[in-house]
């Protein structure tokens, strides 16, 4: 249900949110798997069906009945807004890119998943969720700044001709016209059922894990703090991300304004002591490989050396 140029960094960032949210819950699955085959502890999970991880199967049920049936209906409504105006109507927009949409969101989200599960069973929690934050950074930055600056623009019109017109008229009245149309109408319909799907999912999913071994000790936050501050790091944050690069694009020239982002973004991202590091610190993700957890779950063996 967005346009077809950020649709895949939105299925990529969406399968690699649900992975980090359960990343708790795919420890224990591996660590129960280990056990219940008898098999050595890192032969194990190779043996053991993936297709059979419930959180996967939920992922891939989720991006194929819900973001591609929306997207290819706003296709069919709408195909300038959902080609972020390169096609002007139906006629331009080859029959192919709605099989193309329909397959590339259930792989890039299958993609998302699988890269940010083996990060998590790794012990690599905190870059699982840079992963995350990379995927929404690249939605956020294609709707805000696009392949020529005009992304919001493209985004807050219904059609090319509007795009044309904006600047003959204000921001406030371009952004009212858009609000009051039918697009908008219906992005805010859909929304509400794929958005607000996908939210409940990652915060229930977050929830669950807490209530497994380990889970209560890692949060250091009340349930509700912690859950904000998740939605923050995942969403907020990426969003901050691709206005900053935005200005610093426009003021600076992409090579020096990317230069001056990626030396911002690494300062706050990367070091150990890093305050987004921390903030990861308080939600209660898993910091360690999945072969921990056996010294947590009751009644699981040793792993063999």
């Amino acid at each position: 249900m967005i346009g077809l140029p950020a649709a895949l960094f939105w299925a990529y960032a969406t399968g690699s949110t649900f992975a980090l949210a359960a990343a708790r819950q795919l420890q224990f699955l591996e660590r129960r798997a280990a056990d219940r085959t008898g098999l050595p502890a890192l032969l194990a999970p190779r043996l053991v069906s993936r297709a059979a991880n419930p959180y996967l199967c939920l992922t891939l049920l989720y991006a194929a009945m819900l973001p591609v049936p929306t997207g290819l209906f706003l296709m069919w409504q709408n195909p300038s807004w959902s080609t972020m105006h390169i096609a002007d109507g139906h006629r331009g927009v080859w029959a192919g890119f709605s099989l193309l949409y329909a397959g590339g969101v259930v792989l890039a989200t299958l993609l998302g998943f699988l890269l940010a599960q083996a990060l998590c069973l790794v012990g690599a929690g905190y870059w699982a969720y840079l992963n995350c934050a990379g995927g929404s950074f690249l939605l956020f930055g294609t709707l805000v700044h696009g392949w020529d600056g005009q992304g919001y623009r493209r985004f807050l019109t219904t059609d090319g001709a509007a795009l044309r017109a904006w600047p003959e008229d204000s921001v406030v009245n371009n952004v009212l016209r858009f609000l009051t149309s039918g697009t908008f109408l219906t992005l805010l319909f859909l929304g509400a059922a794929v958005i607000g799907t996908m939210l409940l999912v990652e915060i229930g999913w977050l929830a669950e894990g807490w209530l497994l071994p380990g889970g209560a000790q890692d949060r250091k936050v009340p349930r509700f703090l912690a859950v904000a501050v998740a939605g923050a790091g995942l969403y907020g944050l990426p969003l901050a991300g691709a206005l900053l690069a935005s200005t610093l694009v426009r003021f600076l020239g992409y090579p020096a304004g990317l230069t001056v982002f990626a030396a911002v973004a690494g300062t706050l991202l990367l070091p150990r002591r890093s305050p987004v590091r921390g903030l990861y610190g308080l939600v209660g993700l898993p910091k360690a490989h999945w072969r921990a957890t056996s010294d947590l779950v009751p009644g699981t063996r040793p792993a063999p050396a």
